[in-house]
């Protein structure tokens, strides 16, 4: 129950809902517990009656009336109230379920890049979907049946005592037994709980890869392989369900059987007691029978409430490895500045966690606000790590990044990152309108807004194309459109949020030349004023900037504007040499 702790606090926020469900509970099983001694009354009746016709008295039909008539008076309450129960109960664990998927989502957003570097979506999505799902099974059901049995167990054994305390000892004599038995496979259901919640989390991350990579699984043919990797981890999981299944499964007969144990005790015992003398009523046979099989429910679900906490002890456990992860990146600053741009890199180096490969090594550069800065280099030199740091997706080993003079790490995150507008490497579009997915730079955006800057990275005449325009429904990373109109929308998405600092990380290379050039000079207009970095492999990209670095592995190699560049030798030269006649050639 330790791990279970953490939901404390939201019991604590409803406190009133559950004191009122509780309250309604013990109610409810008070009127429950009613029909017995009133079944009992009856028993009575007839045989007062059976006297009385020997001395004249009859009134058995009006008795009999009025005690139906109180029976079915208090099954009607007690079934209202039930409903009530359920209602305030049943409702919290819906309440806390919905706080506990915001508390995991919400820590989700706060996590770093590395954080979902190292962890599968599948297993994320598991976490704060199937592994909620049985928490709250612990702070709905289990909890309402557990006040539920407790009631019935304490006001019946207190009546039955009450009335018959030689019998009540022996009929709930094989209790003891069952304790012990929930003890032991307790124990057995946790850990065997664990290992389903773990292969549920390893198949939801194998059939999310498989659908998001479907269009690669489709091109290779290796569809069959797909089959087979998926069936070896579906048979696993199912092993494991069932061997779950199959120590669950040993509950429900037993207390069945110790059921059936006591109604014969409750028989033999209470019969030989009434012959005896010793009860004077073959109606309190009747009331306890009764009595034991209405605890026959109450009795079964000590071992489905015992399977309930067990599973969400796991699933709790699970939870709570994500929820105590520190973030990384942390927003220490609660005042606000405006972000202007003026950006500034003095010997920064940098390595990632998850692969150990230093990205940046010793990197020193400045740019003004309002001028443009152009990166390149080959595949894996750091360009893009440089962007990431701007934006303190990481935070750097060692040197210093400053923005207007602060400190990065002494700016506001939110202020910062509202300040900059990104264009990834590899764009990414939600399952939305293309329209919404502009908007995602700027939620109130009007339409004209949105089509300007459709305009302004060259994709308007795509998208009017399409039979629903700026409506169409893109499929899931927006895999309705092709490679260069998902770089378009996502550059119109950073245009229209008008940042002071534009990142692009080589988000023209699905484009041709011909377009390229149209949205160089579309982005030239824009950027007036801000402070722009564009990441490429393309000289062109790079001719109209105020500075360009070169890199490679991870360090400034060449430094300088494209005139001084062309005319040195190194990277840039061979670079610019190098498609100046692929572009001669593709003309000829």
């Amino acid at each position: 129950m330790k791990e279970l702790q953490h939901i404390n606090k939201y019991f604590l926020k409803y406190k009133w809902h559950l004191l009122i469900g509780v309250v309604i509970t013990i109610v409810a099983r008070i009127f429950l517990l009613f029909t017995p001694r009133l079944v009992k009354d009856i028993f009575s009746v007839v045989e007062t009656y059976k006297k009385g016709l020997e001395t004249g008295n009859s009134s058995l039909q009006a008795e009999l009336a009025l005690i139906i008539f109180y029976i079915i008076a208090a099954a009607i309450i007690a079934g209202i109230l039930s409903f009530f129960m359920r209602q305030t109960i049943i409702n919290v664990s819906r309440y806390i379920e919905y706080d506990l998927k915001n508390e995991v989502y919400e820590h989700y957003q706060k996590l770093s890049l590395n954080f979902y570097k190292k962890n599968r979506t599948g297993d994320l999505m598991n976490r704060i979907s199937e592994d909620v799902g049985k928490v709250r099974m612990y702070v709905g059901p289990a909890i309402m049946y557990s006040i539920n049995t407790i009631t019935l167990f304490i006001i019946a054994i207190l009546y039955m005592y009450n009335e018959a305390p030689t019998l009540t000892l022996y009929t709930i004599l094989p209790l003891p037994i069952l304790s012990v038995a929930i003890y032991k496979l307790s124990k057995e259901i946790h850990k065997r709980t664990t290992i389903v919640q773990q292969y549920l989390s390893k198949l939801s991350a194998f059939t999310q890869e498989t659908f998001s990579g479907i269009s690669v699984i489709k091109a290779y043919g290796i569809e069959p392989q797909t089959s087979v990797n998926f069936d070896e981890l579906s048979t696993t999981s199912k092993e494991n369900q069932l061997n779950l299944v199959k120590v669950e499964a040993l509950f429900f007969p037993m207390m069945i059987l110790l059921i059936g144990v006591s109604n014969l005790v409750v028989i033999y015992i209470g019969g030989l007691q009434y012959i005896n003398g010793q009860i004077e009523s073959l109606g309190t046979i009747a009331e306890f029978i009764i009595y034991v099989n209405m605890l026959t429910w109450p009795v079964a679900t000590v071992g489905w409430v015992t399977s309930i906490v067990q599973q969400a002890e796991a699933s709790q456990k699970r939870i709570n490895e994500f929820l105590k992860i520190e973030p990384e990146i942390i927003n220490t600053v609660d005042t606000h500045t405006k972000i202007t741009g003026d950006i500034s890199f003095k010997n920064v180096a940098f390595t990632y966690d998850d692969t150990n490969i230093t990205a940046l090594k010793d990197v020193s550069f400045s740019i003004k606000h309002g001028q443009t800065l152009a990166i390149l280099g080959k595949t894996g030199s750091g360009k893009s790590t440089i962007l990431d740091l701007i934006g303190r997706l990481y935070d750097i080993d060692k040197g210093s990044i400053t923005i207007n003079d602060i400190e990065i790490s002494k700016h506001n995150l939110t202020d910062l990152r509202n300040g900059i507008g990104y264009v990834p490497q590899d764009a990414f579009l939600f399952s939305d309108t293309i329209n919404n997915n502009i908007k995602f730079g700027k939620e109130n955006a009007t339409d004209d807004e949105v089509i300007e800057a459709a305009k302004l990275a060259h994709v308007h005449k795509n998208i009017i194309k399409f039979n629903n325009g700026y409506n169409t429904i893109l499929g899931e990373r927006g895999i309705t459109l092709s490679g260069g109109q998902k770089q378009r929308v996502s550059i119109a998405r950073a245009i229209i949020k008008d940042p002071e600092i534009l990142l692009f990380d080589d988000c023209l290379s699905a484009v041709d030349t011909e377009t390229e050039e149209k949205i160089l000079n579309n982005l030239n207009k824009v950027s007036k004023g801000k402070t722009t970095i564009i990441v490429g492999h393309r000289v062109s990209s790079a001719k109209n900037a105020d500075k360009i670095i070169v890199l490679d592995d991870g360090k400034i190699v060449q430094e300088g504007t494209h005139e001084t560049l062309v005319n040195s030798d190194g990277y840039y030269k061979h670079l610019y040499l190098k498609q100046l006649s692929e572009n001669s050639t593709t003309k000829h």
